[in-house]
């Protein structure tokens, strides 16, 4: 038997971006649909409101997740998302609220206790206060942690780092050493190509000699007496081959070939110069 679910594969977002921003009313600041997914910004502090909403009259009923965003340049610089899921919907929405450094978040572990985790987790990386939580510490970061690791500000070193001392026999925090004393980083795209010369490319661009040098003199080619009677040393004085006596070397082979029984040659022909030459006709 074929079984029924009451969930639906999944919900169409047509007329739903309507229906949530209406419902949401005057907490709305903005609704968007992108890359098929709807996301709702609203007013920071109607965003437990929000929630309720969304959760016990439109059947959103989990939170899924909270994450944080940092852009620098705004004057509100982080944005916090709530990611909810609609199990008998089958349907996901996000909630966006917009925060400064100093501006606190209300917290919304009264709706879902699993939040309190949720919000640690983005106070420690983003700096985010969230009002009402009676547990916001910091979660992933070591203790005594200075600055937020996700802050678009925040150095890729960081600014402190940790070794083991074998002196003290204990883990030791000690401030960034980088190793490398001259640091000259070229971020220009590898096919573009550099605006300096690499080693070696100085040859390329070197232009063709318009006179070729010659040499008039024996001086300039090397070559005279002294030359001449450094050529005329054997090369190879000392070596076995001319230390070795008429006894030591090998004995030349005894000839291949007897003519000295050969027949006579018969016919006119002569070894001698007239013979070769042509008979003159008369």
């Amino acid at each position: 038997m074929a079984v029924l679910h009451s969930a639906p594969k999944f919900t169409l977002i047509e007329g739903l971006k309507d229906t949530l921003s209406s419902a949401l009313g005057a907490m709305l600041v903005e609704a968007r649909e992108e890359h098929g997914e709807l996301s709702f910004t609203v007013q920071r502090d109607s965003i437990e409101d929000a929630l309720r909403l969304l959760r016990d009259e439109h059947g959103y009923q989990q939170l899924m997740e909270i994450a944080g965003v940092d852009y620098p340049s705004r004057p509100e610089r982080f944005e916090v998302v709530y990611m909810l899921l609609s199990i008998t919907k089958n349907s996901r929405v996000m909630v966006k609220v917009t925060a400064a450094e100093t501006t606190p978040v209300p917290t919304v572990t009264t709706l879902w206790p699993n939040a309190g985790w949720l919000e640690r987790e983005v106070f420690d990386l983003y700096g985010v206060v969230f009002a009402g939580n009676a547990d916001l510490r910091r979660i992933l970061t070591d203790y005594g942690f200075e600055g937020h690791p996700f802050r678009k500000d925040f150095p890729l070193t960081g600014y402190v780092e940790l070794r083991y001392s074998e002196e003290e026999q204990r883990v030791v925090y000690e401030p960034v050493e980088l190793a490398q004393d001259l640091r000259s980083f070229d971020f220009m795209s590898p096919w573009e190509g550099a605006d300096y010369v690499l080693p070696g490319d100085e040859k390329a661009h070197t232009p063709p000699v318009d006179e070729p040098k010659t040499t008039d003199t024996p001086k300039e080619t090397g070559a005279g007496a002294k030359t001449d009677e450094k050529a005329d040393e054997k090369v190879s004085a000392g070596s076995p081959a001319e230390e070795a006596t008429g006894e030591d070397r090998t004995p030349a082979p005894e000839p291949t070939e007897d003519r000295a029984d050969r027949p006579e040659r018969k016919g006119d022909a002569q070894d001698t110069a007239a013979a070769t030459e042509p008979k003159k006709t008369k």
